[in-house]
């Protein structure tokens, strides 16, 4: 797991559910072929609306036309972020979109634990209402052993609540990497 985490954030609102994520349209791609899995990160976050997205300057779209990765590094998100069905192609999405953190205010647990189980992203979360803080575009910087994303763009920092527990998983690279090296499965499988 990296130390910093840098790069263009992209704003969102409340209650960002799972379909908007990656539309249920799309889960027809194959997870386990190459081609197909480039799919899921063009379509990310590619039916949430702009009045959702809390864009100001207008309709920026997370992917451009044409594209399999964002711009963005790091989702800014407001509360219930991952709300909606249990689909574990959500926090896939995101990361094959080139998402490596999302940090909002509180979570679906479904959303949760499948970013973390899966080693998709890192899953934040903020005492502190960042949707308000930070705009699309921004530079920021995600500092893991300091718990802290600073706006680079408006030279601030706010902290975030620690991983806790969480963070061994994600520095395995999933939940099962996680249980071959505590003892917990076989090293053949999980």
């Amino acid at each position: 797991m990296k130390k910093i985490i840098r790069g263009k954030v992209y704003v969102i609102g409340d209650n960002i559910d799972t379909d908007q994520i990656i539309p249920a349209e799309f889960l027809v791609y194959s997870l386990s072929d190459a081609e197909e899995r480039k799919l899921y990160g063009r379509y990310a976050l590619s039916s949430v609306p702009p009045a959702a997205a809390g864009l100001p300057q207008g309709n920026i779209p997370f992917v451009r036309e044409g594209e399999f990765k964002s711009d963005y590094a790091i989702v800014i998100g407001g509360r219930n972020f991952g709300c909606g069905s249990s689909r574990e192609h959500a926090p896939f999405a995101l990361r094959e979109a080139g998402i490596e953190a999302v940090v909002a205010e509180f979570y679906a647990r479904i959303f949760f634990r499948n970013s973390v189980n899966g080693g998709y992203l890192i899953p934040y979360e903020t005492p502190r209402r960042l949707v308000d803080k930070f705009r699309t575009g921004d530079e920021a910087e995600i500092e893991l052993a300091a718990n802290v994303i600073r706006n680079l763009t408006q030279g601030t920092e706010y902290a975030l609540n620690p991983l806790g527990d969480i963070a061994p998983i994600l520095e395995a690279g999933d939940v099962f990497a996680y249980a071959r090296q505590a003892g917990m499965a076989r090293r053949g499988g999980a």
